[in-house]
C-alpha cells in the first residue's frame, strides 16, 4: 500500500534527522511517519480518510482504538506526536533531542504495529 511505503521512507527520514541532531525535523517525519500509518489503516479497513489532521486521527481512534484493534496507549502515542510536531514546526524553541528521540521510537513501534494490522486487512487478532 502507497500510504504505508509513505509511512515507513518518513520514519526513515525520521532516524536520518536525528542522527545529524535535528530534534525538530526528526519530531515532523515521526509525526508523519505515524499519521500516513493510520491512514493507510483506516483505507485498509474501508473507512475514508478525512481531509484534515482532526478527522484521520478521530477515525483512527473511533476505528482502531475504541474497536479494540490497537492499545490505548497507541492511540496516546500518535497524539503526542502531534502535540511535539505543532511545537517543532510553530515554536521558536527548538525540542530536546531526548522528545525527538521518544517520539521517534514511539514511531517505530507505532508504525510496526499499523502494518500488520494493513497487512492482516486491519482485522483483530484470533
Amino acid at each position: 500500500m502507497e500510504l504505508m511505503a509513505k509511512a515507513e521512507q518518513a520514519l526513515r527520514s525520521a532516524l536520518v534527522l536525528l542522527g545529524a541532531g535535528d530534534a525538530d525535523g526528526a519530531c515532523n517525519r515521526a509525526y508523519y511517519a505515524m499519521f500516513d500509518a493510520a491512514r493507510a489503516a483506516l483505507l485498509a479497513q474501508g473507512e475514508s480518510v478525512g481531509k484534515t489532521h482532526r478527522g484521520v486521527l478521530i477515525a483512527f481512534h473511533a476505528r482502531f482504538v475504541k474497536g479494540g484493534l490497537v492499545s490505548p496507549e497507541i492511540g496516546r502515542q500518535i497524539k503526542h506526536a502531534e502535540s511535539l510536531r505543532y511545537f517543532a514546526d510553530y515554536e521558536t524553541d527548538s525540542l530536546l533531542r531526548e522528545d525527538a528521540q521518544e517520539v521517534v521510537q514511539q514511531a517505530e513501534a507505532f508504525v510496526a504495529a499499523l502494518r500488520s494490522l494493513v497487512l492482516r486487512g486491519a482485522q483483530p487478532p484470533t
